[in-house]
C-alpha cells in the first residue's frame, strides 16, 4: 500500500504548454488536415524566399536565407481555422476522468522540418499555452488545479498527470492580495 503525504502548498498560479508534433505518421483527420494545409502553404510561401529554387529543404532554406525564419508565422496562418475548431480546448491532454479540460489562450506554430520533394518529411508543431490555472496541490504524480471562478463561485477542480510534451511554462507565487477572500 502506497501512502502519499499531502503538504500544504503556497498559493501559486501556473501556465502550461503542450507541444503537439504532427508528422506523416498522423492518423487523426484533424492532424492530417493541419499537416497537408501547412505543407501546401509552406511550399507556396517558400518561393518568395527562394525564387531560384536552389534549396530543397526547410533547413537548407533557413541556413542560407535567415529571413525565411518568418515562414513559421506565415505558414501558421493556414492552420488558424483548424485551431478554432478545437473550441479553445487543448487536444490530447485529458484529466483523470478522461475529459479534455485544458483551455488555451494562445498558440505558436512552428515548422520543424520539410522537404519540397517529399511531403512525408514535413513535420510541424503547435505549442498551446494554457490559460492561468491555480495550482492547489500535488498528490503523488498528480497535479490538482482550478480555473479562476467569476463571482466567487465554487472552483471546478481538475486532477491530471504531466505527460510527454506537456510542461509547466510559467509559475507565479500569488501574494495575499491576489487570493480570493475565502482563501485568506
Amino acid at each position: 500500500m502506497t501512502i502519499f503525504v499531502v503538504n500544504p502548498m503556497p498559493d501559486r498560479q501556473l501556465t502550461l504548454c503542450y507541444r503537439k508534433i504532427i508528422d506523416a505518421g498522423a492518423t487523426r483527420p484533424w492532424d492530417k488536415l493541419v499537416l497537408d494545409d501547412s505543407y501546401r502553404e509552406l511550399r507556396m510561401q517558400a518561393q518568395y524566399f527562394d525564387p531560384a529554387k536552389k534549396y530543397c529543404t526547410f533547413g537548407e532554406l533557413l541556413h542560407h536565407v535567415p529571413a525565411a525564419e518568418r515562414l513559421h508565422g506565415l505558414v501558421g496562418g493556414s492552420v488558424v481555422g483548424y485551431l478554432q475548431q478545437l473550441g479553445g480546448l487543448v487536444p490530447d491532454v485529458l484529466d483523470n476522468l478522461g475529459r479534455r479540460f485544458l483551455r488555451f489562450e494562445h498558440f505558436q506554430f512552428e515548422v520543424i522540418n520539410s522537404d519540397w520533394r517529399d511531403p512525408s518529411k514535413h513535420q510541424v508543431a503547435v505549442n498551446f499555452f494554457s490559460e492561468p490555472l491555480r495550482w492547489l496541490n500535488t498528490v503523488g504524480p498528480y497535479l490538482i488545479v482550478a480555473r479562476e471562478c467569476e463571482g466567487g463561485g465554487a472552483a471546478v477542480l481538475h486532477t491530471f498527470q504531466l505527460q510527454p510534451f506537456l510542461a509547466i511554462h510559467s509559475l507565479q507565487e500569488l501574494s495575499a492580495d491576489a487570493r480570493p477572500d475565502d482563501a485568506r
